[in-house]
């Protein structure tokens, strides 16, 4: 995909989204579009960072660009069912334990601490427990067959490498919906918001994946970024009951440090 169309694909997707919003405004008023907004620019910020993943595990795996159209195709179905999965027992859990809620918010205060201040480790995808599992199952042939999942060889049914691309998708996205989704029960916990800020923060991660690996100076201080907001959400869920946040204030505050990542991306150059 070319990045200029990729660019206007991203914006076609962001401009759905803001229009949704304004349906959501006519049909439920200006508080749950607000929510909408903000559970939206929330859970996209958290898929940016999940693309970082999606880039590093398809350069280990030498993809080529048809190849990571189509993993990226099933990676976006993945977190789709995923996260609601994730939400409908979230949600439940909530309702039936209140307590719960706090659970969730140390989960994101966990999530921001080593975001910010554990070193990255170089994983290799390749020896994850996943994989090796998947070796175990089913034979899996040395090359690619263009993108196809699975060849018939001598030894019967046989998975390529591409899908075990695939299966690594898959953990980490729900490895991210672990995150996500407590993030946007810190925002809202009606269910029909929840759920559709996270499907529109999802289904245009295809064309932003193109945008973020041509422009990946621009992102260098995100991830701390992605910390500080992971941080506020979780200390927003569990001072829930003694203070009110209101969305107004809690969006202001994601979109200034969203701000001021890219900014001190851009401006502070990289050490040589």
């Amino acid at each position: 995909m070319h990045y200029e169309h990729a660019i206007k694909r991203v914006m076609a997707w962001v401009g759905l989204a803001l229009l949704f919003n304004l349906g959501v405004l006519y049909f439920l008023g200006p508080q749950k579009a607000l929510e909408f907004f903000t559970g939206y620019l929330v859970e996209y910020t958290l898929s940016v960072d999940n693309l970082f993943v999606f880039i590093m595990i398809f350069e280990f795996f030498g993809l080529t660009e048809k190849q990571q159209h189509k993993v990226l195709n099933w990676g976006i179905v993945g977190a789709v069912v995923f996260r609601m999965l994730f939400v409908v027992f979230g949600i439940t859990l909530i309702h039936k334990f209140h307590v719960i809620i706090y659970f969730f918010g140390a989960l994101l205060l966990w999530s921001a601490y080593k975001m910010a201040f554990h070193k990255e480790r170089k994983v290799n995808p390749d020896k994850t427990l996943l994989v090796r599992w998947c070796r175990k199952i089913i034979p899996v042939t040395g090359d690619y067959d263009d993108d196809k999942f699975f060849l018939k060889t001598a030894a019967g049914l046989s998975a390529t490498p591409l899908f075990v691309v695939v299966l690594v998708v898959e953990s980490s996205d729900i490895m991210f919906a672990i995150d996500s989704i407590p993030a946007i029960l810190a925002i809202t916990q009606h269910p029909f918001i929840v759920i559709t800020s996270n499907i529109f923060a999802v289904l245009g991660l295809r064309s932003l994946y193109f945008v973020i690996a041509g422009v990946m100076p621009l992102f260098r201080f995100l991830k701390p970024g992605v910390a500080v907001i992971l941080a506020f959400v979780g200390a927003k869920m569990l001072l829930m009951d003694v203070v009110d946040i209101p969305t107004m204030y809690s969006l202001l505050f994601i979109v200034a440090i969203l701000a001021s990542s890219i900014l001190t991306s851009r401006f502070i150059k990289e050490k040589a």
